[in-house]
């Protein structure tokens, strides 16, 4: 579904049905209908949404780690759009059989799939839902007809931000200087808490190594040898990929021409060059290839990759990824390859992985980071993201030279 499109649906939709809801379950705690949430609760099975773009699923794999150490033999259901089962399923972090999912394809897809999940959760009696969700309304009000007792939500407090009701029973402030990954753990924290605002706990400072994709036998072998058949020019070089599309948000992208430049260095200095994406980004990449020249060695993989497991096998082929931010990053880092990632719009204090083979680029001039939970990522940018364009491709170019050269000896 357009983005665009969501965000009118999530302001003229969700507000009013947050507001309805937060005076619903208002008047069912005043007629003491439902008790209120007890302190140190024994969780048995608790729901966790998470909606949100491919790669956040790999920045929370640490929250289901701390969920299972802080109630031991709970049992985990999740709740994700289907696109992004399948990085769910690389994680093991749920059993297939405890996943839901919505389709987002179309309004009516949605509603339908929407009302089949409430069904699910009514069906299920969770104790408790965790809503991982910053950008949208959708996921609070799915926690608020869950009928779970412990609802742990991102608030926005007394600050300016999304209003998603007031029906959370941990609601815990959205914190733009904490890293993803500890905020989401800061929701299981909070579940049963009886301070105001939830999870007071001492800063984490852990961090989390990213959990280690394992193909199955023979895999990696397979996918290598369909693309040399179907790039002969990539068989015998070492293979640089790269993400030049901004996928649903464009102002996440380093310019084109920055990208040409680098890639022309690197096939000059005789590697081969693979550009992946989404179907939709076949014409981006035939750009790119375009500011090449054509050679031989820059291939066009956008569209190519069938599923993430099939990326990611490439990404064991591949020596170095220079990508903008995006769900690429936190795959890769799941994987031995070297990345190189472009910041801006966004931040790596926030986003970025652990992995010690990742490397992030930011000029943080004044506007940057401009996309955050408060706006819903819809920035004030007019589309001259001079947080990008100021990363210089001589700086990115060496960079690769040295990652490659890393990756060389470790080979």
């Amino acid at each position: 579904m357009d983005i665009h499109l969501q965000r009118l649906v999530d302001r003229w939709v969700g507000v009013p049905l947050c507001g309805a809801l937060s005076a619903w379950h208002a008047a069912q705690r005043a007629l003491g209908v439902v008790p209120l949430p007890d302190d140190r609760p024994l969780l048995r099975r608790v729901l966790v949404i998470l909606l949100s773009e491919m790669g956040s699923l790999v920045l929370a794999e640490p929250m289901f780690r701390r969920l299972r150490e802080r109630h031991p033999g709970v049992e985990i259901h999740a709740m994700v759009f289907r696109k992004n089962r399948s990085v769910l399923d690389l994680l093991r972090v749920v059993d297939p059989a405890h996943v839901i999912t919505l389709r987002d394809g179309s309004p009516a897809q949605l509603a339908g799939d929407l009302l089949r999940a409430v069904g699910i959760m009514r069906s299920e009696r969770f104790d408790a839902v965790v809503d991982c969700e910053l950008f949208a309304r959708i996921s609070a009000i799915l926690s608020g007809v869950s009928g779970a007792r412990h609802r742990a939500g991102f608030h926005r407090a007394t600050q300016e931000g999304l209003y998603r009701g007031s029906f959370m029973t941990a609601p815990v402030p959205y914190n733009p200087y904490r890293h993803l990954s500890h905020q989401l753990i800061a929701l299981v924290e909070a579940i049963g808490t009886p301070t105001t605002p939830p999870s007071k706990n001492a800063p984490i400072a852990e961090r989390f190594t990213p959990p280690v994709f394992e193909p199955e036998t023979g895999e990696v072998e397979r996918e290598v040898s369909q693309l040399h058949r179907d790039h002969p020019a990539c068989e015998g070089r070492s293979l640089v990929l790269l993400y030049p599309s901004g996928g649903l948000l464009p102002i996440r992208a380093w310019p084109l021409d920055h990208y040409a430049s680098v890639a022309r260095a690197l096939l000059a200095d005789g590697h081969a060059v693979g550009i992946i994406g989404m179907p939709e980004d076949r014409p981006l990449a035939d750009d790119l290839r375009r500011a090449c020249d054509f050679l031989p060695a820059i291939v066009n993989l956008a569209g190519e990759t069938r599923s993430v497991r099939h990326l990611m096998c490439l990404f064991h082929r591949a020596k170095l990824l220079i990508t903008n931010d995006g769900g690429p990053v936190q795959f890769a880092a799941m994987t031995p390859i070297h990345a190189l990632v472009m910041y801006g719009p966004e931040t790596p204090l926030l986003y970025s992985s652990w992995s010690p083979r990742m490397r992030a680029f930011w000029q943080p001039i004044a506007c940057s980071p401009c996309v955050t939970a408060y706006n819903h990522r819809n920035s004030p940018c007019d589309g001259d993201n001079q947080c990008l364009k100021r990363i210089a491709p001589d700086a990115v170019l060496a960079a690769a030279r040295e990652a490659l050269a890393a990756a060389s000896q470790s080979a």
